[in-house]
């Protein structure tokens, strides 16, 4: 299984195994990243579980779809590699996947 490390906004460090097709917001609320607070529970409609994807990730990543562009247009601290966790499915490929978690979550 691929594993996936959380550094919330404190530092404390997660890194933790993630199931294949589950997204990283799964991941964290199963692994009780407490960052990610996840309002719609994946639904794409609330930026509650935004996180910024390490650079060396962002381009395996990719960008946000249009609705998630959305959603980032009013969250607080969006950066350029801010995705919202829900809309990344996890895959073979992100294994070591790195991503950091803002102070806030909301709009």
């Amino acid at each position: 299984m691929p594993n996936v490390t959380f550094i919330e906004h404190d530092g404390t460090v997660h890194t933790v195994e993630a199931e294949l097709g589950a997204t990283v917001m799964e991941t964290a609320l199963k692994n009780d990243v407490s960052s990610i607070v996840a309002e719609c529970g994946g639904g794409c409609t609330c930026a509650t579980c935004m996180v910024y994807v390490d650079d060396a990730w962002s381009a395996l990543v990719g960008p946000p779809s249009a609705d998630e562009e959305y959603q980032l247009d009013s969250a607080f601290e969006v950066k350029p590699t801010s995705r919202l966790s829900c809309q990344i499915k996890i895959t073979e490929a992100l294994d070591g996947l790195v991503v950091r978690t803002p102070a806030y979550q909301g709009r």
